[in-house]
């Protein structure tokens, strides 16, 4: 999983150029990168759970991480993932004696219970920092609070945080945000039948916004994007403060910051490398390399995008073809191949980072493509 070519970046400024003349690549690393502590830990807990129950059956309740190689890596150690399908995970399998692997973000309360009362082995390598987020909606429930969750209504972190909130509202954007807010502002029948159809999969069972939006507390996804939590909190605030006596606002709504050190970190150095001198004239592209289906790595290419710099998101060096295409995951989710996307004729200078949940040998693996198509060409 490791990076020779990524540990020499590290200890020669974050940058390096490979070839010469025309074929030169400057590459600029990100300053923090790739895999986080809550990441390392839950592979080596898995990992080692494989080793010290070795002959008993293993199962894991969903992907550790968001990596295909990892998950790979689970499934070469011999331990199984529990197959789903249109009515959720098929537990069947799971019985007396095996060992069960909670996931990086975590399970929900109900398989918790679950694997209690199969008297199965349980191995939790959920990130600390998704129990401080279970944590702070605990405090929600005992204040007679809803948790509005900033977060994806089916990634799995939303989905185990949602299950220890009594009530709750899941609110992806800012977007999102705003609608509840102008409910919150403006409550009417119409709009109450609205709500309901618009958010019918991230909200809990019997939501009443009439009565569960009178006292809110904020959470959210760990890897969100923070700047946006931060300004739908204050727009909750604000609205709740409109709505209500100001007099009453420490009673009717909480906020805690949730994100994740990691996550902030990486958005934090992708930040500052497009925050740079010309960045947008010397920077051909930043490549940010991680699980088309990570939240976090997502986030990252949020960033030179709203400021106009290129970024191409990969999940692996195969999307990287020999003949100068790059295939990528698009700001708005959908899968596009991009020709010629490598000037040729002259140098270049490429930004890099990666995702939480992503190996630096997969980032050296990538940057290996692109030194090849530039030496080939």
């Amino acid at each position: 999983m490791q990076s020779t070519l990524l540990a020499e970046m590290r200890t020669s400024g974050y940058e390096v150029v490979k070839g010469e003349g025309n074929r030169a690549i400057t590459f600029k690393l990100a300053k923090e990168f790739g895999f986080c502590w809550g990441v390392e830990r839950s592979i080596e807990l898995a990992l080692s759970a494989a080793e010290r129950f070795k002959g008993k059956k293993l199962h894991i309740t969903n992907e550790l991480i968001h990596n295909p190689g990892v998950n790979d890596m689970m499934s070469s150690n011999g331990i199984e993932f529990i197959e789903k399908d249109d009515s959720g995970k098929r537990f069947e399998k799971v019985e007396s004696g095996d060992v069960v692997i909670l996931p990086a973000f975590g399970a929900t309360l109900e398989e918790m219970q679950l694997m209690d009362q199969r008297g199965v082995t349980t191995i939790d390598t959920t990130c600390p920092w998704v129990s401080k987020v279970w944590n702070v909606v605990d405090k929600h429930v005992k204040a007679d609070m809803t948790s509005v969750i900033h977060g994806k209504w089916a990634h799995e972190e939303s989905v185990a945080t949602a299950s220890f909130c009594e009530n709750y509202i899941v609110v992806k954007d800012i977007d999102e945000a705003e609608y509840v807010c102008n409910y919150i502002l403006n409550p009417s029948p119409e709009g109450k039948a609205e709500l309901l159809k618009k958010f019918a999969n991230a909200i809990s069972k019997g939501f009443d916004p009439d009565l569960h939006l009178k006292k809110i507390g904020l959470a959210n996804q760990t890897t969100m994007y923070k700047k946006e939590t931060t300004a739908i909190g204050k727009m909750f605030e604000k609205a709740m403060m409109t709505a209500f006596d100001p007099a009453e606002i420490s009673e009717r709504y909480a906020a805690f910051d949730t994100i994740c050190d990691a996550t902030q970190e990486r958005q934090d150095a992708v930040m500052e490398m497009i925050q740079e001198p010309n960045a947008k004239e010397n920077l051909d592209f930043i490549l940010v390399v991680g699980g088309w289906d990570s939240s976090n790595t997502a986030h990252l290419v949020e960033i030179p995008h709203a400021v106009g710099i290129t970024a191409y998101h990969i999940d692996n060096a195969d999307c990287i073809s020999p003949d100068n295409t790059i295939k990528y995951r698009d700001v708005d989710g959908t899968i596009k191949e991009q020709a010629d996307f490598l000037p040729l004729d002259r140098p270049v200078t490429i930004g890099v980072t990666s995702g939480a949940s992503t190996p630096d040998a997969y980032v050296q693996a990538s940057l290996e493509q692109l030194v090849l198509l530039k030496s080939t060409a």
